[in-house]
């Protein structure tokens, strides 16, 4: 099994059980830890998996040619995994593919206006019934904040909303407020109805918008609260406040300076603006090649210093940067766990591979965000440096004033 020594040089910590496809188990074991066994279906995995194993891995799975064993599950054997995949990067090979996508990248994270539309609707304009299924019933679709470890899934995903406003500074009612990638809405109509502020959202999304402008409708607040299916490079208005919530994982580090110069017009003189992204800690990097193709086509989460490189070049200044470090992690857990619970109803609507590949793609993206280099920044953005109180007791002080 060619993978084999490539295996045995990743697992340091926890056991690997490995049966091939001929029927003859391989163990690889490091340090005392957990233990997962998976069976290979096709022997062209015994080579495959050494060439691509980020992208193997995963099309594996979906295919059923990778399964797991005594009763351990997808996320187990990823978690496992996890844990170890820091050494992964030392292989020769996997050394070529990562300098030789370094080099790609650029055209892997090209997006354009259509292209941008293409991508967006390759993932959010999935069945309703998915994203009620597994979301909190406001359809909050990124990190959510745990104020205490046993919060639900909904209370957290409220509090995020809470902790988002805090740092808006929406002290009057009245002011005007754009939320680029505004999702189905949760979050610019808790704006508008905690603070009375007038709220364009912006989505490429036909279902998002069409979802987010009926709950506006149903409540009554259309005339304050808008959603547009509309590219943020073609708004032309001006703001007192922006907010932009996991949708700069999608806009590519080419175009970061174009979002923040347009960020910039976008602000009044005296505004401020809140970037929620998913960051790196450990510098540039490339796209997991699996999550790229079947989940997140032009998706990129950046490093940090990505991101000033392209702040630097404008009139923006940060006024603060937060680090939400296992937020994420808890949240894609309760996802999962709500994913398993509607499998069944998840594959009336899709497939079997569907559901392999929604259960590969959270499992994974959890096991980043608890074991490898990925967390969350919120970072706090205005044209003027004392567009912000000097202190953060602001941001405390309307969290407990909300705290309902």
């Amino acid at each position: 099994m060619l993978v084999a020594p490539l295996l045995r040089t990743l697992m340091r910590r926890g056991t690997l059980r490995v049966v091939d496809a001929g029927g003859k188990l391989h163990t690889f074991a490091g340090e005392p830890g957990d233990t997962v066994t998976i069976r290979l279906h096709d022997r062209s995995l015994h080579w495959k998996l050494l060439l691509n194993p980020r992208l193997v891995v995963g099309e594996a799975y979906m295919d059923g040619t990778l399964t797991l064993e005594d009763d351990a599950t997808i996320r187990d054997f990823l978690h496992l995994v996890g844990a170890n995949l820091h050494l992964l990067d030392e292989n020769t090979v996997i050394k070529a593919r990562n300098w030789l996508a370094q080099w790609i990248r650029p055209l892997q994270q090209h997006n354009p206006i259509g292209r941008a539309r293409q991508n967006v609707a390759h993932h959010y304009d999935l069945s309703d019934d998915l994203y009620d299924l597994f979301l909190d019933p406001d359809r909050q679709y990124s990190c959510a904040y745990f104020d205490t470890p046993n919060h639900s899934l909904e209370q957290a995903q409220h509090a995020k909303k809470r902790h988002l406003a805090s740092k808006l500074l929406l002290d009057r009612p009245g002011l005007s407020v754009l939320d680029i990638g505004s999702g189905w809405g949760g979050l610019g109509i808790y704006l508008h109805e905690k603070t009375g502020a007038n709220m364009t959202g912006l989505t490429l999304s036909k279902e998002q918008q069409a979802y987010a402008t009926e709950r506006a409708q149903k409540l009554g607040i259309q005339d304050h609260v808008a959603f547009h299916l509309r590219d943020y490079r073609e708004d032309t208005g001006t703001y007192d406040r922006i907010v932009s919530v996991g949708m700069f994982e999608h806009v590519g580090v080419k175009h970061y300076l174009e979002f923040f110069r347009k960020v910039e017009r976008l602000l009044k003189e005296d505004g401020v603006a809140l970037l929620h992204t998913i960051a790196r800690w450990d510098g540039p990097s490339v796209t997991n090649p699996w999550l790229r193709k079947y989940i997140f086509p032009g998706g990129y989460c950046p490093s940090l210093s990505e991101v000033f490189a392209a702040l630097e070049q404008t009139g923006l200044k940060s006024l603060d940067v937060e680090m939400l470090r296992l937020h994420y992690a808890d949240t894609l857990k309760h996802w999962s766990r709500n994913f398993q619970a509607s499998r069944e109803r998840v594959k009336e609507v899709y497939d079997e591979r569907f559901c392999r590949m929604w259960e590969f793609y959270l499992a994974g993206a959890e096991a980043a965000f608890r074991h490898q280099d990925h967390m969350v920044a919120q970072i706090q953005l205005a044209r003027r440096q004392d567009a912000a109180p000097l202190t953060r007791d602001y941001m405390v002080d309307w969290e407990r004033a909300h705290a309902t």
